[in-house]
Parts: structure tokens; sequence; C-alpha cells
């Protein structure tokens, strides 16, 4: 079902966005994904090549539009065509409204929240094309706030209004949109080294398996919001 499409998957490096990746790859999929730093990225591409040679490591930053339609361009110019785009990228300053400096607000406001948009108007036309997919990664921190959260909150709450109103848009061309609200998963965020410990949270894999379940869904069939938590708390 899945063979001979092509996702797209910003943050790729590591934590959700690798576990998608290394699903996505076992499945057939060819995957091209995109990370800041290009010794990062090479990194990942290599430790995913074990899954499938059909992978494609890109140096792109979110916040800036230009880098995603190169990005685009190099996936399609790679593998023909884009069938899905995953928009995980997103990072997250946690600190007192009143501590909070411009700087981090900014940074992710532009990456959270940008981003996601940035993502989609680069793939949009390709996006049109394949009448694919179109994924973003928020929070359950983008429904129920919290102390030390204010910039953080914000641009994972934006990041579903942006995804549910796009999806209105979306349909009318035959392309789905899904925002995903993980609770707690065991990766790299906010200095996190994932270990026993984290046990219990959410997997980057378990991530992977639920876009392949979103993927293989009845065309029919439109998700469009999902909290996803694990199911006991440490």
């Amino acid at each position: 079902m899945l063979e001979n499409k092509v996702a797209y998957i910003t943050g790729g490096t590591k934590g959700i966005g690798f576990g998608i990746a290394k699903i996505l790859l076992e499945n057939g999929v060819a995957v091209a994904f995109s990370g800041r730093k290009k010794e990062d990225v090479a990194k990942a591409e290599k430790e995913l090549q074990q899954y499938s040679d059909k992978v494609l490591g890109l140096v792109s930053d979110v916040r800036n539009l230009q880098n995603e339609e190169e990005a685009v361009k190099n996936t399609v110019e790679t593998f023909g065509r884009l069938d899905f785009v995953i928009a995980n990228a997103g990072l997250g300053v946690f600190k007192p409204v009143d501590e909070l400096s411009a700087e981090e607000w900014n940074d992710m406001i532009e990456t959270n929240l940008t981003g996601v948009f940035y993502t989609l108007k680069a793939s949009i036309d390709e996006l049109k094309k394949t009448e694919g997919y179109y994924i973003t990664i928020s929070s359950l921190a983008g429904a129920n706030f919290f102390e030390n959260g204010t910039g953080y909150n914000a641009s994972k709450f934006g990041v579903v209004g942006f995804t549910q109103a796009a999806m209105i848009d979306l349909r009318k061309h035959n392309i789905k949109a899904t925002v995903i609200m993980p609770g707690s998963v065991a990766t790299n965020f906010n200095g996190n080294i994932p270990s026993e410990k984290d046990s219990w949270k959410i997997q980057p894999e378990d991530m992977g398996n639920l876009v392949l379940d979103i993927l293989k869904m009845n065309p029919r069939v439109l998700p469009s919001k999902i909290e996803f938590r694990a199911t006991k708390p440490a």
C-alpha cells in the first residue's frame, strides 16, 4: 500500500522524527528528513540506512522558507514525488513568563508554529499533485496549559489551530491533514537523555507506528486531531 510513496520529515535527526522515519522506511516508504546541523543529519542518515537505502538527509532550518523550499525540491528531484509531509521540528524553553526572553519566545514561535506553516507552504504544490497527507506534531501542551509553559503552550496551541484550519482548506484538494498531540515521549527533548527511567513513556517508534496506521487508513477516513498519551504515568 505504501510502496513507491515518499515522505519528508522535519526534525528527523533524533527523537520523534527519527522514530517516524525508521518505521516508514521499514514499511517501504522512501524518506527524506531534515535537521539544522550538517553533522547531525549525516549521522542520522547513516543510522537510517540500515533500514532502507531509500533515505535522504537534508540540512534545513524550518524557520527559513527558502530552506524548506530547497528541501522539498531536493526530495522530489531524488525520489520523483512527495506524498507525505510530517512537520515535526520543535523546541521548548520552560521558564516563568517574567524570565522568558524575547529571543527564547521567538525561537519557539518561529520553529514550532511558523515552521509548520513554512513546511506546508513549501510542499503544498507537490501534495496537490499526489493528493497527499500533511501531518503536524503538536503536543498535549496544545490543549493543556501549565506553569512555565507560556511560550511552548502558545506555540503548540497555535499548531493545533493552524492544522485544523488548514485541514478544511486542504481537503478541497483531496489532501488530508492530521495534528498529533503526544504526551510524554522518551526523547532528547529539553536536554533529556533517554534511559530505562523513560520506559513508561511513549517511545519514538510508537509515534512512527501511529503515523503508519494513519497513512494506511481508508482514504474516506480522516482522523483530524489525535491525542496520544502513555497508558500509565510514572
